[in-house]
């Protein structure tokens, strides 16, 4: 009940004369009362609405405080989607690089390989080729092989002459070999003093003496009482007096002399002595 419907209640019991004066003490004891509440809930009022205000401060600053802060938070979460969009932009840039270098060795690859096939199958063409003449060489060495071992043996006087024929034409080493090849096939043959004889020339020309001087003197010790062996000791002193072996040379010139006093050797082996005193 509100302070004006209390008083037209206390003005109606007034003029109605029911009212005692106790009931009107204890009527203004309840206006006294209730006066005193009502400052109090005034006095109540302000002070809420005082601590609203303060509280509604209060909150309006928090709330200003959070948008700064969000917006703040706001601020860097765009300045990190930023420089992340940077980031990738970096990022696809050198995959397109990576890309790119990935790509040309993977041509250079390619090119290699291309030229690789071709060098292999010019190789192999050139190999079939090589096959197929040391094919054909090898047929012609067996041909050749079986018509060898089909023909007859040639005489040993054959082989002699083919190694003065090869010796005359100049060719000392391989009329050497043909020489040997008839002493070691024919060893007690009546011209095995001659072909010692003739290997013994053909180091004579070659200018080596001291080979010269062993060979002659082969047929000296191994053919006695052979023609070729007086022809031996003269040119064995002369091999000797080539390499400036004076008393050697001069020693089988008088040998010669007293062995074979008429023969057309021991007058050249007189000349020589006279010629190396």
């Amino acid at each position: 009940m509100n302070y004006g419907n209390l008083m037209v209640l206390l003005l109606v019991s007034a003029l109605s004369g029911c009212a005692t004066q106790g009931s009107l003490d204890n009527i203004r004891n309840d206006i006294d009362s209730m006066k005193s509440r009502l400052f109090t809930m005034d006095r109540d009022l302000s002070a809420v609405r005082e601590e609203s205000k303060v509280s509604v401060g209060s909150v309006e600053k928090g709330f200003k405080t959070d948008v700064a802060a969000v917006r703040k938070m706001s601020a860097d979460i765009q300045a990190s989607i930023d420089s992340t969009k940077s980031e990738m932009q970096a990022l696809n840039g050198k995959l397109d690089d990576t890309t790119l270098a990935l790509k040309k060795p993977a041509e250079d690859l390619a090119r290699y390989r291309e030229d690789a096939d071709k060098r292999i199958m010019a190789l192999e063409e050139r190999i079939l080729k090589l096959q197929a003449q040391l094919d054909l060489l090898s047929t012609k060495v067996t041909e050749i092989a079986k018509a060898k071992k089909e023909e007859p043996p040639s005489p040993p006087d054959a082989l002699y002459l083919k190694g003065l024929e090869v010796l005359k034409a100049g060719d000392a080493v391989a009329a050497r070999e043909l020489f040997t090849k008839f002493l070691e096939q024919n060893p007690k043959h009546d011209l095995a003093a001659n072909a010692q004889y003739w290997i013994g020339e053909t180091y004579y020309s070659e200018k080596n003496f001291e080979s010269a001087i062993l060979s002659y003197q082969d047929v000296i010790k191994n053919y006695p009482g052979k023609d070729k062996v007086v022809a031996a000791m003269l040119k064995q002193a002369m091999a000797f007096n080539e390499i400036t072996d004076v008393k050697s040379a001069r020693f089988v010139l008088k040998k010669l002399i007293e062995g074979f006093p008429k023969s057309e050797e021991a007058a050249r082996a007189k000349d020589m002595l006279n010629e190396i005193k």
